[in-house]
């Protein structure tokens, strides 16, 4: 290809588009070189990652470590934690979206809004195009069972599913800032590539839980069930220095399912807990139920 002579024009002073002349013998081989290459870019799958953490977030970072080479990574993160906001969105104040330089080679930005204000806002104004895939996560600390509910995490991940976009909502046992992250990345990694490689329901949703252990400690994944468990919650009644009563919200997580199909027994046994999950709540077997019931 040394031999290879393009000559570059202006089309006109008004367009500035270049002419490319090409020497006929080497025409056909530019072609299909300029092909090739427009191709492999639109076979490219663009993955979006959020998280309800923050864009600094050490979790976050991880996933896209994990990821970065399976498609076009765009971030798009909230400029502050975000836990447990569940389904939220910002109405009434206005919303901010700056660009950010945390991850190398990958186009991020922070929004001052939610984990769901974040997917709203990245669909419509930074990708104006539905991602082929959302990523939310790595959440520092369990979404396991009922926390699935509160979890801003999952919430983003539903929001994407709710938008036609299949997603995967990832989420750590470990609460410090200095977790390891290295089996989370290795299932991470994994299951986004099977998604990748698979046709996918457009609503798809999958809760992934990864047990806090030594990635070699890690015995595999188990597709599982929602455990009905969820915390037996308690409020401190203290005086603030004025002597006005405030409250902390603390309580202790009850297990009431034992069953050995959850994602609490999995990943109390070290396995990666996977929950496909939906944002249709209706409850199908009552509605039958009820039907009979009330003869409407």
């Amino acid at each position: 290809m040394t031999d290879l002579v393009i000559n570059v024009r202006l089309r006109s002073a008004i367009s500035h588009r270049p002419t490319i002349i090409v020497d006929s013998h080497r025409r056909k081989t530019l072609f299909l070189l300029l092909s090739m290459a427009k191709l492999k870019k639109k076979d490219q799958p663009v993955i979006l990652i959020t998280n309800d953490d923050g864009v600094a977030a050490p979790g976050i970072r991880n996933l896209v470590e994990a990821v970065k080479d399976l498609g076009k990574i765009v971030v798009v993160a909230p400029d502050k934690p975000q836990s447990g906001m569940g389904h939220a969105i910002t109405i009434g104040v206005p919303l901010r979206l700056h660009p950010v330089s945390i991850f190398e080679d990958v186009e991020a930005w922070q929004c001052s809004g939610t984990p769901v204000d974040c997917v709203k806002l990245a669909v419509d104004k930074i990708l104006r195009r539905k991602p082929d895939l959302c990523l939310s996560g790595i959440n520092h600390g369990s979404n396991h069972s009922i926390n699935v509910i509160y979890s801003g995490t999952m919430s983003a991940a539903v929001e994407a599913a709710i938008e036609s976009i299949p997603s995967v909502g990832f989420s750590l046992l470990d609460y410090s800032v200095e977790a390891d992250f290295s089996g989370a990345k290795k299932y991470a990694r994994i299951i986004v590539e099977h998604l990748l490689h698979n046709s996918l329901d457009k609503h798809l949703v999958l809760n992934v839980n990864i047990p806090a252990v030594p990635t070699e400690l890690i015995a595999g994944m188990k597709i599982c069930r929602q455990a009905y468990a969820k915390y037996e919650e308690d409020f401190l009644e203290r005086n603030d220095p004025s002597g006005r009563k405030y409250y902390w919200l603390t309580g202790e997580f009850v297990n009431f399912d034992k069953g050995k199909d959850t994602d609490v027994w999995a990943l109390e046994h070290n396995y990666v807990s996977v929950v496909p999950v939906q944002f249709d709540l209706t409850n199908y077997v009552l509605l039958s139920k009820l039907k009979k019931m009330w003869k409407l």
